[in-house]
């Protein structure tokens, strides 16, 4: 059953200059996601994925939060209160639109501009990218109040952390700042609070110089091919190559032709110029 959005700004979005900023919306609650937030993230999923005035998307939080993690009062309480059909339904909406956004045809950057504990790990794996603040603070904060790190949080952090780290992160919910979780690649990189929105628009200026196909193909690859043996990954991004050719050979064949012919570009130090392709 399809339910409606009680509150659509509990998350919004901004078009600028090719880059989609979508916010979480709820800075009084730091952020915290709510079964209705959940909602009207699929919704501007489903809004967004295939407009073609932008090429990256940007998620970040309003106020001084990306997200404190699932709301345990209207997402915990509430919705256990209502039976498992609710508890059901909830955790379909918020895991569908994490999965959605792994798999999203844009190249997605977390902009992790304050707290970041819990079940905000899981749209924090879901971006293809990650770049925190400094000052911002991380946490798996469920063991502080009686539960495992559900959601895919435990995947989350042994995927991207060594075992160590991991286990300590799990056990202790001690709060790490955003540089600490660049040194345990929980993030790519951390910077000042107050260079974050540049370093993000610096990062998304190089992905849109990309071309967009190749650019899916890429994110699509290197999430599938990590559960993979080196033989069947192999074999997989032949026929993922060649099924990027078949869509989109043009772009392929005017990077060859600008590196060979032309010599405008070598691919080793930059990128062609895909205002040249041929749409």
């Amino acid at each position: 059953m399809t339910v409606a959005t009680d509150d659509p700004n509990a998350a919004t979005y901004t078009i600028q200059d090719g880059i989609a900023w979508v916010r979480f919306n709820r800075p009084d609650k730091r952020n915290c996601m709510s079964p209705n937030l959940n909602r009207r993230m699929g919704e501007i999923l489903d809004e967004l994925e295939y407009r073609d005035d932008f090429g990256v998307l940007v998620l970040t939080g309003e106020g001084s939060a990306w997200s404190a993690g699932m709301d345990l009062k209207e997402y915990f309480r509430e919705t256990e209160a209502r039976g498992l059909g609710a508890t059901r339904q909830a955790q379909r909406e918020a895991y569908g639109w994490w999965r959605r956004l792994r798999w999203y045809n844009k190249p997605t950057i977390a902009m992790v501009n304050g707290w970041c504990f819990g079940g905000g790990y899981g749209p924090l794996f879901a971006c293809d990218l990650a770049i925190a603040a400094d000052e911002a603070q991380f946490a798996l904060s469920e063991i502080n109040w009686g539960i495992l790190p559900g959601g895919g949080a435990t995947k989350v952090v042994v995927d991207l952390i060594p075992m160590r780290d991991a286990m300590y992160h799990a056990l202790t919910g001690e709060l790490i700042d955003g540089q600490k979780a660049a040194e345990w690649r929980l993030v790519n990189e951390s910077v000042p609070l107050a260079s974050l929105e540049a370093r993000v628009r610096e990062l998304a200026g190089i992905l849109l110089k990309k071309n967009p196909v190749a650019l899916k193909a890429t994110k699509d690859a290197v999430r599938r091919v990590k559960e993979m043996t080196y033989d069947n990954a192999e074999d997989y991004l032949i026929r993922a190559q060649e099924a990027a050719n078949s869509y989109d050979n043009d772009g392929r064949k005017e990077g060859i032709k600008q590196f060979i012919d032309d010599k405008t570009y070598k691919p080793g130090l930059g990128t062609y110029d895909i205002s040249k392709q041929t749409a």
